[in-house]
Order: C-alpha cells, then structure tokens, then sequence
C-alpha cells in the first residue's frame, strides 16, 4: 500500500511520534481578544493542559521510558516555563508551534518571520536550545513557510498531509524533511468542544474516540509507516482518555518492533538513510504554483 517505506531502525515495523501541541489558553486569548481574561471557564479548561495533564503524560512516558516531541508556542514556553523544563528534564523535544498560536498566513513574509524568531528566542531561553522542528499553528503553512524554516536551520516541519511516511520538501532555499500527519490523526474532532472558542463537536467516549487512532496506528505498523498523533494535553490528557492511552502505549512497547521516539530522531533518520544513498525519499518541490489559478 505505501510505494516507497523507508528502512525503519532495528528492522522496527514502522515509526511513532506521539506529539502534543501544549497550546494552553494562547487560544482564548487569540479568539476572544476584548474579553479573554473574564472567559473564567475556558482558561480553567486549558490551564488544564500545562497544570494537571502534562506532569500525568510525563509520568507515562517516564514508566514506560519513552522520549517523545510537545510543540509549544513561544508564549506559553514564557508563561509555563517550568511545565517546559520539566518535559526537557525527562528527555522529550521541544518543538516551535508559533508564539500565540496565531495563524501565519494572516501574516506577510515578514510578519511571519518575526513570530518564527519570538518562538525560537523564547525556547532557547526556556530551554538552552533552538528548536529544531516546526509545526504550524492551526497547519497553516504559508508559501514562504518552509523558505523560513530552512533559512533558519530547521530540520524538519510536521504542518503537512501529503504522505503516509516522511518525504522531501523542496525549494530554491533548499531541503527540510516533511514528517506528516493529517485530520484524521488529530483529537479536536472527537474529543474537543470549547463554546468560548466557537468549536462545537460532538463529544465522543474515550474508548470510541480513540478507536480511529488505534486504527491508524495498525494501518501504519502493517504497512511501514509513520503514525503522527497530533493530541492536546486539555484534550487527550483527560483522565478517562489517558488511562487509556496508557494502557495502548503499554502494549506498544512490550511489542518491541515499534520505534517510539522523538520527531527530530525520525528527522534525522531520515536525513541519514538520504545521505549514506540506502533510501531516496519523495520530494515535493514548492511552491505547489506560481500564481492563482483562473477560469
């Protein structure tokens, strides 16, 4: 089913990089700009994020010892550094997620540019060390994105859809590695309603919900690919749906032929297999189009 599987390391059936978007309440503060701080409800709901679930997640992985990726804009690594240091301290990657989550592509070239710096100044601080990966706010990814990212030394971004395993994004400016996920693999849909950030889904049960990962996840370790889970601590680090997230990455790693790790493991993996000539990954030379397209 996937043409082009790359060699995954000690003969692993595929890849996994369980990330969290550690938002907290950048969001209300974005969609309710008059009135965020008396929105009382939905600061408690995604303080819930950094406050409670992060440290039951970072127990998970600390049983369990895995090293996994938490993307987190600039202003929340400034607001909850601690909460950030305490997931260095145990291994994990901190990737950049914009500086209030805002949406690039309301931004022009510059515009961007400086929000990419805000998050990679306030991660250095926070942390002592530049990120290496990005993920954009709401996937948004501009046609100036990856130009930014590569003039900026990233090593891979993780905002695309456009495979079932790592590929090649291409431009004037050079190369940086895709590791995709897609909607499919993201828990607002089945597990997100927030009234005061005018997203209304039907909420499901834990085990439904995460169901569709689970399947995913088989589809991914049957056929070598790469599963990218895009979770929210205040979403999928709710106690019902945790435990059983525990439970499932329990049976992940007494498997033994799943490579759990970080995003900037698999992206240098890859970087390697391109370098040493075993493996040639897709490319996807940008922009897609050079201008808009007319009737």
């Amino acid at each position: 089913m996937i043409s082009n599987p790359p060699p995954w390391p000690n003969n692993c059936r595929c890849a996994v990089a369980i990330t969290f978007d550690m938002d907290a309440d950048s969001l209300v503060h974005l969609e309710q700009p008059t009135d965020s701080t008396d929105r009382i409800n939905a600061i408690s709901l995604l303080h819930y994020g950094p406050r409670i679930a992060v440290d039951r997640i970072l127990s998970t992985y600390r049983r369990l010892g895995l090293q996994q990726t938490f993307f987190v804009p600039g202003w929340c690594v400034e607001q909850y550094p601690e909460v950030v240091r305490r997931m260095v301290d145990g291994g994990h990657e901190i990737g950049h997620h914009g500086y209030l989550h805002e949406n690039p592509r309301n931004f022009d070239r510059q515009g961007q540019a400086d929000l990419i710096d805000r998050g990679i100044d306030a991660i250095s601080r926070v942390t002592g060390s530049r990120p290496v990966g990005y993920r954009a706010p709401l996937y948004n990814y501009s046609g100036v994105t990856t130009d930014l990212l590569i003039e900026r030394d990233f090593s891979y971004d993780a905002s695309l859809m456009g495979d079932d395993v790592p590929y090649i994004l291409k431009t004037t400016s050079g190369q940086i590695v895709e590791l995709p996920t897609h909607w499919g693999c993201d828990d607002w849909p089945p597990f997100a309603y927030i009234d005061d950030l005018n997203y209304r889904m039907p909420i499901r049960a834990p085990s439904d919900g995460l169901r569709g990962f689970m399947e995913e996840f088989d589809a991914a370790y049957k056929w070598g690919g790469l599963f990218v889970p895009v979770w929210h601590p205040f979403v999928t680090g709710r106690l019902a749906r945790w435990t059983q997230v525990d439970n499932w990455l329990t049976l992940l790693v007494e498997r033994g032929d799943v490579w759990i790790t970080t995003m900037s493991n698999i992206a240098n993996h890859i970087w390697g297999l391109q370098k040493d000539g075993t493996y040639e990954p897709r490319i996807d030379t940008l922009p897609y189009y050079k201008e808009p397209i007319s009737t």
